[in-house]
């Protein structure tokens, strides 16, 4: 009961998160091609391609998809030590391995929570032509960390469930 709760909620954020960056990066593919085909038709092209591009869609795309490769596990991992270790210590380093992940991302997490909140209170602005605000990207990492979170530990409960490592 537990488990699927938590399987649930973390197949939840992490599709969640996944399809709003799907979104950015469709976003960018749209923006980028009418930023050229503007400029090689008219000569002219959209004022803040770079800054949209670089502090908003680049930044979402990276930051709320990390959730879904942990949840997929997908992240790239190093494996030459683990797999000549017997059986039975392969779920608790598994475990343990989950709990430093957790800590990890719950740091950058809490971190990057208090760096957007200090953005959004200055409203902070990137140097442009133009007064362009950057404070909204800034919780896309909050957002993504924590959802990273939440998949680390719905893939932690699930090894223990199954008692293997995944």
């Amino acid at each position: 009961m537990f488990y699927n709760g938590i399987e649930r909620c973390a197949s939840f954020a992490a599709k969640a998160t996944l399809f709003v960056s799907g979104c950015f990066i469709a976003l960018m593919a749209l923006h980028i091609t009418l930023d050229v085909v503007l400029r090689f038709i008219f000569g002219n092209s959209f004022q803040g391609t770079l800054e949209v591009v670089s502090f908003y869609y680049m930044v979402c795309a990276i930051f709320l998809s990390l959730a879904y490769v942990e949840y997929k596990r997908e992240h790239i991992s190093v494996d030459v030590v683990v797999q000549r270790l017997p059986e039975a210590m392969k779920l608790p380093l598994y475990v343990f391995a989950c709990l430093l992940g957790i800590a990890y991302f719950g740091m950058l997490g809490y971190q990057s929570t208090l760096d957007a909140l200090r953005a959004t209170e200055s409203q902070e602005t990137a140097m442009a032509n133009f007064t362009f605000y950057i404070w909204p990207s800034r919780w896309a990492l909050p957002v993504g960390f924590f959802a990273t979170c939440i998949a680390t530990f719905a893939n932690m409960v699930k090894a223990i469930a199954e008692r293997k490592a995944l």
